[in-house]
């Protein structure tokens, strides 16, 4: 066990380095450095300041220089400072970062509930017209776009039912709305594969065996096949979480609420390339940290994985 958790560590570790290198690589690649990028509209811009700003934020070293001591940084929590603010990107970060966290972890957790309980509905339905249908909702769900769905509920409960207020004012529908908008979305990715897992498992011989013995249905795919199919669906738990992180900002933006997606904005509108950088690199982390935690799990799932030594997680239903 050890072993596997120091290669997964190390794997992680690596993946972060390449995105880092990646997001530099990217910058580098723009036109100007992210100085002259970000006071282009200014016209009282003058080279000589231009220069001290360089000069100031280091962007006037060499790109070898730069690059480790951007990645030095990055041990401490430095992601260096914001051009518009001043202020340190992690503390610009920092300030907003628990509300996102709160929504996207909200939906994360009721997303993985709604798949699980439509994957059960669909399984121990009676009726194959209402399996059918059921099995129909997650490609439904898929399909919706975030930003409409949240702006259909909003004009329905907000404006026409006045059931809740269009900017967010503590109360529980502010909050549940916003969640619950994400969380179809990120549900429909995982209630498929889950449904294809569930399918396969079912022709497993020792389903057969628990049938002959007289086990109940639900019985049998709460206590034994849920959790035999589980190990795919967590895959794709941790791959939506680019898509919860995405979703997060945009339903932030539809609901005014204060989080990352007025950020995203602001640095963008701003062109502040070195917040859009540690932002990215926030992301890239928070997806990387995600799919570890979930590689921790399987051998809780399937300890055959620790025996047979495999570098990688059961994914060839995912695939």
């Amino acid at each position: 066990m050890a072993a596997y958790i120091a290669r997964r560590i190390g794997q992680a570790l690596l993946v972060i380095w390449l995105a880092y290198t990646l997001v530099f690589l990217a910058v580098q690649l723009l036109p100007n450095d992210p100085v002259t990028i970000f006071l282009s509209a200014d016209a009282a811009a003058d080279p000589a300041t231009i220069a001290a700003m360089k000069a100031q934020y280091g962007y006037d070293q060499p790109l070898l220089v730069q690059y480790f001591s951007q990645l030095a940084g990055l041990f401490t929590g430095d992601f260096g400072y914001s051009l518009a603010s001043g202020q340190p990107v992690a503390e610009r970060i920092g300030a907003v970062v628990g509300s996102t966290l709160v929504l996207a972890s909200s939906a994360f957790v009721t997303a993985v509930l709604f798949a699980v309980l439509l994957v059960a509905a669909a399984t121990l339905a009676r009726h194959a017209w209402l399996k059918r249908l059921i099995i129909n909702l997650p490609p439904l769900f898929a399909a919706v776009p975030v930003f409409w769905l949240g702006l259909v509920l909003l004009q329905v409960l907000s404006i026409q039912l006045g059931v809740m207020s269009l900017f967010p004012d503590g109360s529980f529908a502010s909050i549940a709305v916003p969640v619950l908008v994400l969380a179809i979305h990120v549900s429909a990715p995982i209630a498929q594969v889950l449904l294809k897992s569930v399918d396969n498992v079912y022709t497993q011989p020792f389903v057969d065996v628990l049938r002959a013995k007289g086990a109940s249905p639900s019985w049998i795919f709460f206590r034994h096949v849920l959790k035999n199919a589980a190990a795919p669906a967590m895959t794709i738990s941790g791959i939506t979480v680019g898509t919860l992180l995405a979703g997060s900002v945009i339903t932030e933006t539809v609901f005014a609420r204060a989080g990352l997606g007025q950020v995203v904005l602001q640095a963008v509108t701003a062109q502040d390339v070195a917040l859009v950088q540690g932002l990215v690199l926030l992301t890239a982390t928070a997806f990387v940290v995600v799919n570890l935690a979930v590689d921790l799990l399987y051998p809780l799932l399937d300890p055959r994985i620790l025996k047979s030594g495999t570098h990688g997680a059961p994914r060839a239903l995912v695939a």
